[in-house]
């Protein structure tokens, strides 16, 4: 699988983990409250639902153009989460990807502890939510009996890789995440298949044509099909059924279906984190975009206020308040000095560029 980290660090599930600032989404707000927080030597851990940074920029409209960051007439959604990448890099944030934000508790000294729904903990003094308009939810394809086979033989992510070796898979979908894992699992499977209804992909060209590659050369198959059911029992696949008008109904054996139909937003376990909400936004302050609870921040678009505007370059100016705020409640007995990163050979030095 292509790394998307650019050399950032992945935490690994179950694990237990203590930090400053735990983050709740990666998109580039989310990303950039990593330098911010980093300027001021506030340690961060990000969790997303996504197996990638990036958020709904980098997911659903990797080359779709942005036209209103400042300095960059136009820029993708991949080109941007790059960017950002690249620009927290010296502040080694720690990603626990592909998992949700489960729970949240208030421990006895103050500080929160968050559990994902794989395990893993992280605490901090600070919370910040950067989730845009919620938790990403995978899309599920309108198919009888589905949630039998959920989590066993039905999936919409994938967590490891190895899970899927020498099995009969068959992948749904026309995306790029679609066609990523079509050509990073199939060296690994018993036997490939595509399906997606129309002969025509979202994918980036060059994951197609290396796809009709494969197909050309018998590794992968491709099926221009509806998916209409499954075959299986005990939440054992046995089969997929598909259909076409030219064919009617068939079977396609398999052990594995992964469906990639993209993605839909909620606000999820977040609801039941204690805050105020206004129609499944947080409402926040403007002056350092906290929230009702106490160390617990919202940036982005899921934060609500007086002339909130939903742009991307607003979500950055919030990150910054929001870092201020946050290292007066991290760090109690120690003076805040705005510092420069134009002038200042401390924050150039954090920077590697003094």
């Amino acid at each position: 699988m292509q790394d998307h980290l650019h050399g950032a660090a992945r935490g690994e599930a179950g694990q237990a983990y203590e930090t400053d600032v735990i983050i709740v989404g990666a998109g580039p707000v989310g990303l950039f409250a990593v330098f911010e927080l980093g300027l001021l030597d506030l340690r961060c851990h990000l969790v997303d639902v996504l197996d990638r940074p990036g958020g709904q920029c980098a997911e659903l409209y990797p080359e779709k153009p942005i036209y209103d960051i400042p300095a960059l007439p136009i820029v993708t959604g991949q080109e941007l989460t790059d960017r950002l990448m690249e620009q927290i890099k010296p502040f080694s944030p720690i990603f626990h990807l592909n998992q949700m934000a489960d729970a949240l508790e208030r421990l006895p000294d103050g500080k929160f502890k968050l559990r994902t729904e794989l395990g893993t903990t992280i605490t901090a003094p600070i919370l910040c939510i950067a989730a845009g308009g919620g938790s990403f939810v995978p899309r599920k394809p309108k198919i009888e009996g589905l949630e039998a086979f959920e989590g066993k033989s039905v999936h919409y992510a994938v967590r490891k890789m190895d899970r899927f070796k020498d099995r009969d898979i068959v992948i749904a979908g026309g995306g790029d995440s679609a066609l990523d894992w079509v050509l990073n699992l199939q060296p690994l499977a018993k036997s490939t298949t595509l399906i997606h209804r129309r002969d025509d992909f979202r994918a980036a060209p060059h994951s197609v044509a290396k796809m009709r590659a494969l197909v050309a050369e018998g590794k992968v198959r491709l099926e221009i099909s509806d998916l209409k059911g499954l075959a299986g029992a005990d939440g054992a696949l046995s089969a997929v059924v598909c259909e076409t008008k030219d064919k009617g109904r068939y079977e396609i054996p398999c052990n594995e279906l992964l469906a990639f139909y993209g993605l839909t937003m909620k606000l999820g376990p977040i609801a039941n984190f204690g805050l105020n909400l206004n129609e499944n936004l947080i409402p926040v302050d403007t002056q350092k975009f906290e929230t009702s609870e106490p160390g617990i921040f919202a940036i982005g678009d899921i934060n609500t206020y007086p002339g909130k505007l939903k742009l991307i370059l607003c979500g950055f100016h919030e990150a910054a308040l929001m870092a201020q705020g946050a290292f007066k409640i991290a760090r109690p007995g120690e003076r805040l000095v705005f510092l420069y990163t134009t002038s200042s050979t401390d924050l150039q030095k954090k920077l590697g560029v003094a």
